[in-house]
């Protein structure tokens, strides 16, 4: 931008009135020096035009090639010899082999990426058999666990269209997810335990950056996605590595400072939210990266502005109100609210996507319990760009939030060693789902509860007190 205004300034000294007059009609003609410098004019007038997309292509490239290192670098940790397996769609083609480069770059031993293509998964509801929709490809799934027990690392590029299955059977599109997330289980739950190294990170996509800015052209709606995602992952700073390493420290010593407290339950109030959360027992705070059980240390999610937890699985009490739409499968559920019971989902109601949530919740029992709590300000670089992602990703990160089924065991002391039945001892849930859902606000208020009964202002008007 600064090489083109001075250009511009430049271009103003040498272009007299008279001659420009004289361009814009045959009379130029006669004078072959005018003629001349309306042809210089021109072309450096066409040559400016070409300048700004270039150079807008170029800084795009170089975020690109940050937001891959920082993937590599920051997210995965990936080291020497180690082995990745990236699932990501045919739309991601371009951060998936700048990630590929740079995980070979750090010494990575093998690059597996499995795609997929929205396309595809359309055809099957439009033509599959009616069993189809029980089935999915556990061959697919052990075959991934399998690389995980056996060192890999994981990555995971989002970016699908989060309209994809709005218009089909939402009975089908349940009995999919189901079979997903049984087949899934075993690999599963190496993430969740934080046995390996793992992150997530963001790809704009066109079908994605449509559903975000319907009103705009889709290369203009594309554009802007991008920098939504470079703003909020931290990418245009001028060294984004050393970025995310001071804003990790903060996270952890968030964190800490709730481990410190030890409180036993938080209550939440706010427009059509009052509602209390009991923790679990030797819950831990996490915030930012952390070192999972094949030593490694990662930061899981890029963005993440969250601190968390898990909450006990029988002591939830109240009603709590979605404050963003919850893009869960390809579909779009709005308008949540949940009364909850002893823990457990008593009453859940949608203003849109109502059978896709009762489908969601009777997944299995643990589905109807809770098995995170986050804590996020609304003061996040996510929140602070207006934009609902239609992406939990993002969305998590711009408010508070909580989520239906399993527990991370990993927020438990000691809890990558506990049995399933130790877990549940200490108020872990157990489900085949885990759906993060926001309800943070700047309208809302948190505060912990003591093991006294000292209630004291955690959050106020949705930020840290």
């Amino acid at each position: 931008m600064i090489r083109r205004s001075v250009m511009a300034n430049r271009l103003r000294v040498i272009r007299p009135r008279p001659i420009l007059r004289r361009c814009r009609g045959d009379a130029f003609k006669q004078n072959n020096h005018d003629h001349r410098i309306c042809k210089v004019l021109g072309s450096i007038y066409k040559f400016m035009g070409n300048i700004a997309p270039a150079a807008e292509h170029v800084l795009h490239e170089q975020k690109l090639e940050r937001l891959a290192e920082v993937a590599v670098r920051v997210g995965l940790g990936l080291k020497i010899g180690q082995e990745l397996v990236m699932t990501a769609s045919i739309d991601s083609l371009s951060l998936a082999r700048r990630i590929t480069e740079h995980a070979y770059r750090a010494g990575a031993s093998l690059v597996t990426t499995l795609y997929s293509d929205d396309s595809a998964a359309l055809m099957r509801y439009r033509f599959a058999p009616n069993e189809s929709f029980d089935r999915a490809p556990n061959w697919l799934y052990e075959g991934m666990a399998e690389a995980f027990k056996n060192g890999a690392a994981r990555l995971a590029i989002t970016g699908s269209d989060p309209l994809l299955l709005s218009n089909e059977d939402s009975e089908k599109v349940g009995r999919s997810n189901r079979a997903v997330s049984v087949a899934y289980r075993p690999a599963l739950e190496l993430i969740t335990r934080h046995e390996i190294n793992w992150t997530i990170v963001a790809c704009a996509t066109p079908a994605w950056a449509s559903a975000m800015f319907p009103d705009d052209h889709s290369d203009v709606a594309l554009a802007k996605l991008w920098d939504a995602i470079f703003e909020t992952s931290r990418i245009n700073h001028e060294d984004p590595v050393a970025n995310w390493k001071t804003h990790d420290a903060n996270l952890h010593r968030r964190a800490a400072y709730l481990n410190e407290k030890r409180y036993t339950a938080l209550q939440y109030t706010g427009p059509g939210t009052d509602f209390r959360l009991g923790l679990a027992d030797d819950h831990l705070w996490i915030g930012g990266g952390t070192t999972a059980g094949n030593g490694i240390y990662c930061v899981p999610n890029l963005p993440t502005e969250e601190v968390f937890t898990t909450p006990h699985k029988d002591r939830a009490e109240g009603t709590v109100t979605a404050t963003k739409p919850l893009s869960f499968q390809g579909t779009m559920i709005e308008g949540i609210q949940v009364r909850f019971e002893r823990g457990l989902i008593a009453q859940a109601s949608a203003t849109r996507g109502q059978d896709v949530l009762e489908k969601l919740i009777d997944t299995d029992e643990g589905a109807r319990r809770l098995g995170e709590v986050a804590l996020v300000p609304h003061s996040s670089p996510v929140a602070h760009s207006g934009l609902t992602f239609l992406n939990t990703l993002f969305d998590e990160n711009a408010a508070s939030h909580i989520a239906l089924g399993r527990a991370y065991s990993g927020c438990l002391r000691n809890g990558e060693k506990l049995t399933p039945d130790q877990l549940a001892a200490k108020g872990a849930n157990d489900s085949l789902i885990h759906v993060d859902w926001m309800i943070g606000s700047d309208n809302m208020d948190v505060d912990g509860i003591t093991a006294s009964n000292v209630v004291e202002p955690v959050m106020r008007n949705g930020e840290w007190v």
